[in-house]
Protein backbone atom coordinates (compact mmCIF):
# COMPACT_ATOMS: atom_id res chain seq x y z
CA UNK A 1 0.00 0.00 0.00
CA UNK A 2 1.37 3.37 -0.97
CA UNK A 3 1.54 6.27 1.43
CA UNK A 4 -0.89 9.15 1.07
CA UNK A 5 0.25 12.62 2.06
CA UNK A 6 -2.10 15.58 2.27
CA UNK A 7 -0.45 18.90 1.46
CA UNK A 8 -1.55 22.50 1.68
CA UNK A 9 -0.28 26.04 1.78
CA UNK A 10 -1.46 29.57 1.97
CA UNK A 11 -0.85 32.02 -0.88
CA UNK A 12 2.77 32.54 0.22
CA UNK A 13 3.65 28.87 -0.15
CA UNK A 14 2.26 27.90 -3.55
CA UNK A 15 5.61 27.48 -5.33
CA UNK A 16 7.08 25.57 -2.39
CA UNK A 17 4.02 23.29 -2.22
CA UNK A 18 4.61 22.37 -5.86
CA UNK A 19 8.17 21.33 -4.94
CA UNK A 20 6.78 19.21 -2.08
CA UNK A 21 4.25 17.56 -4.40
CA UNK A 22 6.90 16.75 -7.03
CA UNK A 23 9.30 15.40 -4.38
CA UNK A 24 6.63 13.13 -2.91
CA UNK A 25 5.33 11.91 -6.26
CA UNK A 26 8.86 11.09 -7.45
CA UNK A 27 9.08 8.74 -4.44
CA UNK A 28 5.84 7.00 -5.42
CA UNK A 29 3.76 8.71 -2.75
CA UNK A 30 0.15 9.68 -3.47
CA UNK A 31 -0.41 13.41 -2.96
CA UNK A 32 -3.70 14.95 -1.87
CA UNK A 33 -3.26 18.63 -2.73
CA UNK A 34 -5.68 20.84 -0.82
CA UNK A 35 -4.38 24.14 -2.22
CA UNK A 36 -4.62 27.06 -2.21
CA UNK A 37 -4.27 27.35 -5.95
CA UNK A 38 -4.27 31.13 -6.27
CA UNK A 39 -1.96 33.89 -5.14
CA UNK A 40 -4.94 35.77 -3.71
CA UNK A 41 -4.60 36.18 0.05
CA UNK A 42 -6.24 33.37 2.01
CA UNK A 43 -6.51 32.32 5.64
CA UNK A 44 -3.92 29.66 6.50
CA UNK A 45 -5.98 28.18 9.40
CA UNK A 46 -8.55 26.92 6.88
CA UNK A 47 -5.92 25.05 4.85
CA UNK A 48 -4.13 23.77 7.97
CA UNK A 49 -7.36 22.43 9.46
CA UNK A 50 -8.32 20.67 6.21
CA UNK A 51 -4.95 18.89 5.97
CA UNK A 52 -4.90 18.07 9.69
CA UNK A 53 -8.40 16.60 9.55
CA UNK A 54 -7.40 14.31 6.68
CA UNK A 55 -4.46 13.04 8.74
CA UNK A 56 -6.48 12.79 11.95
CA UNK A 57 -9.29 10.88 10.23
CA UNK A 58 -6.94 8.49 8.40
CA UNK A 59 -7.65 9.80 4.90
CA UNK A 60 -3.94 10.63 4.69
CA UNK A 61 -0.99 9.00 6.42
CA UNK A 62 0.87 12.28 6.93
CA UNK A 63 0.65 15.93 5.98
CA UNK A 64 2.84 18.81 4.86
CA UNK A 65 1.85 22.45 5.39
CA UNK A 66 3.53 25.65 4.25
CA UNK A 67 3.04 29.29 5.17
CA UNK A 68 5.48 32.17 5.40
CA UNK A 69 7.05 31.04 8.68
CA UNK A 70 5.48 27.61 9.19
CA UNK A 71 4.38 28.76 12.63
CA UNK A 72 0.79 29.72 11.84
CA UNK A 73 -0.06 26.45 10.08
CA UNK A 74 1.61 24.52 12.91
CA UNK A 75 -0.46 26.25 15.58
CA UNK A 76 -3.68 25.69 13.63
CA UNK A 77 -2.95 22.05 12.75
CA UNK A 78 -2.07 21.19 16.35
CA UNK A 79 -5.61 22.17 17.42
CA UNK A 80 -6.91 19.02 15.70
CA UNK A 81 -6.91 15.89 17.91
CA UNK A 82 -4.16 13.42 17.11
CA UNK A 83 -1.97 15.89 15.26
CA UNK A 84 1.68 16.44 16.06
CA UNK A 85 2.70 19.18 13.63
CA UNK A 86 6.31 20.34 13.74
CA UNK A 87 7.94 23.38 12.16
CA UNK A 88 11.25 22.28 10.67
CA UNK A 89 13.98 24.52 9.29
CA UNK A 90 16.69 21.99 8.45
CA UNK A 91 17.42 18.27 8.11
CA UNK A 92 18.23 17.91 11.79
CA UNK A 93 14.90 19.26 13.01
CA UNK A 94 13.06 17.24 10.35
CA UNK A 95 14.79 14.03 11.45
CA UNK A 96 14.27 14.67 15.17
CA UNK A 97 10.61 15.59 14.70
CA UNK A 98 10.06 12.08 13.38
CA UNK A 99 12.51 10.14 15.59
CA UNK A 100 11.51 11.69 18.91
CA UNK A 101 8.07 13.24 18.36
CA UNK A 102 6.50 10.98 15.72
CA UNK A 103 5.37 14.17 13.95
CA UNK A 104 2.60 13.44 11.49
CA UNK A 105 2.56 16.88 9.85
CA UNK A 106 5.64 18.69 8.60
CA UNK A 107 5.31 22.49 8.64
CA UNK A 108 7.69 24.47 6.47
CA UNK A 109 8.64 28.15 6.43
CA UNK A 110 8.14 28.98 2.77
CA UNK A 111 9.75 32.41 3.04
CA UNK A 112 13.13 31.06 4.12
CA UNK A 113 13.62 27.76 2.26
CA UNK A 114 14.51 27.31 -1.39
CA UNK A 115 13.45 24.36 -3.52
CA UNK A 116 16.50 22.19 -2.86
CA UNK A 117 16.22 22.69 0.92
CA UNK A 118 12.54 21.76 0.79
CA UNK A 119 13.29 18.61 -1.21
CA UNK A 120 15.92 17.58 1.34
CA UNK A 121 13.69 18.23 4.36
CA UNK A 122 10.75 16.35 2.84
CA UNK A 123 12.94 13.36 1.94
CA UNK A 124 14.51 13.23 5.41
CA UNK A 125 11.14 13.62 7.12
CA UNK A 126 9.42 10.99 5.01
CA UNK A 127 12.17 8.38 5.42
CA UNK A 128 12.86 8.80 9.14
CA UNK A 129 11.12 6.37 11.45
CA UNK A 130 9.85 6.99 14.97
CA UNK A 131 12.31 5.50 17.47
CA UNK A 132 9.73 4.52 20.08
CA UNK A 133 11.31 3.51 23.39
CA UNK A 134 11.39 6.35 25.90
CA UNK A 135 9.83 8.62 23.28
CA UNK A 136 6.68 6.45 23.15
CA UNK A 137 5.89 7.36 26.76
CA UNK A 138 6.09 11.04 25.83
CA UNK A 139 3.84 10.60 22.79
CA UNK A 140 1.29 8.90 25.05
CA UNK A 141 1.39 11.93 27.35
CA UNK A 142 0.86 14.26 24.39
CA UNK A 143 -2.06 12.11 23.23
CA UNK A 144 -3.58 12.32 26.72
CA UNK A 145 -3.56 16.12 26.39
CA UNK A 146 -5.89 15.75 23.39
CA UNK A 147 -8.42 14.09 25.70
CA UNK A 148 -8.37 17.09 28.04
CA UNK A 149 -9.74 19.24 25.20
CA UNK A 150 -12.78 17.05 24.60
Amino acid sequence: MSLRVSIGSDHRGIAQRQVVAETLRSSGIEVLDLGTHTTESCDYPDIAAAVARQVSEGQADRGVLICGTGIGVSIAANKINGIRAAVCHDSRTARLSRQHNDANILCLPGDSLDGSAIEELVQVWMTTAFEGGRHQRRIEKITALDLERC
